[in-house]
């Protein structure tokens, strides 16, 4: 097989993981668990695993999935800025993935299955999924304090629910990215 074949082969491979990954962002999102403030969704948790797979490209999943998830449930009006936080989200995540996963596997000393075992890649993940999180809520409190919106006082009513949110996403990602094999999804 040429080289350009093996290109197009993997390029065909990513964007059909990136089309299933927005697929499942969406459905993840629809998962609704209850909380005395409302609920929580699963949505972070597969953006920060989209984020991990895909690298950068997870933006395109992450910002479809969710905007699409927003528009069938019903709230129009946060389909673009959600669209905006949660492609950064998953950009500036799968950004960290591939720079760091480069950097030590960079002279063959080690593999990625050893990089998945090392302790300080499971602190670097709870800080980046921390990181992508806060822009999360950083995000939505943005855009519901516009005066059209809810104004800052009522968006400051949303910080602790998307906090919440936030801890849930960063609690079950973690996990779920160290589990054996996971690490073999990453293209």
């Amino acid at each position: 097989m040429s080289n350009d074949s093996n290109k197009r082969r993997s390029n065909l491979v990513k964007i059909a993981v990136a089309g299933v990954m927005a697929a499942l962002i969406f459905v993840a999102t629809q998962i609704r668990i209850p909380i005395p403030t409302g609920y929580l969704n699963l949505g972070d948790v597969m953006i920060n695993i989209c984020s991990f797979i895909l690298g950068p490209l997870a933006a395109i999943p992450a910002a479809l999935g969710s905007a699409i998830a927003d528009l069938v449930a019903g709230y129009p009006m946060y389909i673009g800025p959600t669209f905006l936080i949660k492609g950064l989200m998953g950009l500036l995540g799968g950004l960290y993935f591939s720079h760091s996963i480069k950097v030590y596997t960079k002279n063959g000393d080690h593999t990625i299955k050893e990089y998945m075992r090392s302790g300080k890649h499971i602190a670097l993940s709870v800080a980046v999924f921390i990181g992508t999180e806060l822009i999360m809520v950083a995000g939505y409190f943005a855009f519901e304090a516009l005066p059209q919106m809810y104004g800052v006082a009522g968006a400051l009513g949303s910080v602790p629910y998307n906090l919440i949110q936030a801890a849930a996403g960063v609690v079950l990602s973690v996990p779920v990215i160290r589990i054996p094999g996971v690490y073999r999804l990453r293209l």
